[in-house]
């Protein structure tokens, strides 16, 4: 046997987890910051229910893990947190009160290419909004992505795009409607694409050469040429996408984050589930070619699930975990960070060591104990190469005299307290 990680799964040390547990410590204090609520979801999925919303062809269905259980059924390991989101509204919109706000951080599994960034097993973080219609709650989306990012000091670009602008656009070429999924998974790889390489993948699904010119020249149009070519516009998708992305720019405009968002009338976002604005995120200088954050707004399928004549709008954005770590990762500054404020040295004294101990850590006082009976000179340098804060060392005169010596080990000086006032150390601790 052979030990070792499935690909695209990986271990993580102490340093490097340190840094992921930093990430998620930011994103949940930007989404409690903006009002989301915690929730948890199963892993394990009916597999008919993960599929439930995408053609057969669609790129996400390849990548979903399935399995049967031992009764025969068929169930997938969840790809994203969104659709057991929709479940999740689904069997308990009567216990919950909309508008609901959630954030959700957890693992997923695809089973498609591993590449920098992406992974087979990876953790996403998601917040959802559902019972919210109109583009004033996805302008917060967008400003909260804006906030998150700042805190974990990443310099992000935002690409948006309606997928009702999309379907217009194509319809406006003539393509018939059970085509117009597949041209929008094409137009979405459109920058991949050379010219040819775009209009003979189009060809191969049965358009002609007419429409494929069309549809090169429309999708490199900026918001402002299609408002211009459109404003008169009978088709329905076309006029409602103006309306959203026009919309959207307005409150963008008002957050004055608008250096941070680009309209992409190319990004469809893989997901068919999505309704309307998509959105994703980049590194601003591309570090990596893949993104860091999507997501967009999905009326239809909590609505769908529920079917109980309600309607149930919902929007939402996710962050790539494992994409932001390898932009972190490096980062010595988090990687070496400790959380031990205390390191104790017992001298032949485990016992009333293990019970200062203890009373500190009852105090809300990070501690670890020495227990390897190394050379104090050993226990002084470890101290340092693991950037610990205070040493103290408790032998038999310590005992005797009931005071303590604790060592600042930055600064390289000492102060003395009593062991009956321990509370004084950990006012001064906390009060650094």
């Amino acid at each position: 046997m052979k030990i070792q990680n499935v690909k695209g799964c990986n271990d993580y040390l102490p340093q490097e987890q340190k840094i992921r547990n930093y990430i998620n410590d930011k994103l949940k204090e930007t989404f409690k910051e903006f009002g989301y609520q915690p929730i948890e979801t199963p892993i394990l999925c009916y597999y008919d229910m993960l599929i439930d919303k995408y053609d057969e062809n669609n790129d996400l269905v390849k990548e979903i893990y399935k399995l049967t259980d031992q009764g025969k059924r068929e169930l997938g390991l969840r790809y994203d947190l969104t659709v057991p989101f929709a479940k999740f509204i689904a069997l308990n919109k009567n216990q919950i009160r909309l508008p609901f706000k959630r954030y959700e951080i957890a693992k997923v599994f695809r089973d498609g290419p591993v590449k920098l960034g992406r992974d087979r097993e990876f953790t996403q973080c998601d917040v959802d909004v559902v019972g919210l219609s109109g583009q004033m709650i996805e302008a917060e989306c967008l400003n909260l992505y804006v906030n998150a990012f700042q805190k974990l000091g990443i310099e992000i670009e935002i690409e948006y795009n309606s997928r009702n602008l999309m379907r217009g656009l194509i319809l406006d070429c003539s393509v018939e409607d059970d085509k117009i999924s597949s041209v929008i998974t094409i137009i979405d790889k459109m920058d991949k694409l050379s010219k040819e390489e775009f209009k003979e993948t189009l060809q191969k699904i049965g358009l002609n050469d007419e429409q494929t010119e069309k549809l090169l020249q429309l999708f490199k149009l900026s918001l402002l040429e299609l408002n211009e070519k459109y404003q008169d516009t009978n088709i329905r998708e076309l006029k409602t996408g103006l309306e959203e992305l026009n919309s959207l720019n307005c409150y963008i405009n008002s957050l004055n984050i608008d250096k941070y968002c680009k309209f992409t009338p190319t990004l469809a976002r893989g997901q068919d589930y999505y309704t309307g604005n998509v959105f994703e995120v980049y590194e601003k200088t591309r570090k990596l070619s893949s993104s860091i954050g999507g997501g967009g707004r999905y009326d239809n399928m909590i609505t769908n699930y529920i079917g109980d004549g309600n309607t149930y709008p919902a929007v939402g954005i996710s962050f790539g975990l494992s994409s932001i770590y390898e932009l972190l990762k490096n980062n010595e500054e988090i990687s070496n960070k400790t959380d031990i404020q205390i390191y104790l040295i017992p001298m032949e004294t485990e016992a009333y060591t293990l019970k200062i101990a203890n009373e500190l850590r009852k105090k809300n006082i990070h501690v670890i104990i020495e227990m390897t009976k190394r050379k104090i000179k050993k226990c002084f340098e470890w101290a340092d190469k693991q950037s610990i804060p205070y040493v103290i060392v408790i032998g038999e005169n310590e005992i005797k005299t009931n005071h303590f010596m604790l060592k600042n080990m930055k600064s390289a000086t000492s102060k003395e307290y009593s062991f009956d006032n321990i509370e004084q150390l950990v006012n001064d601790i906390k009060n650094v």
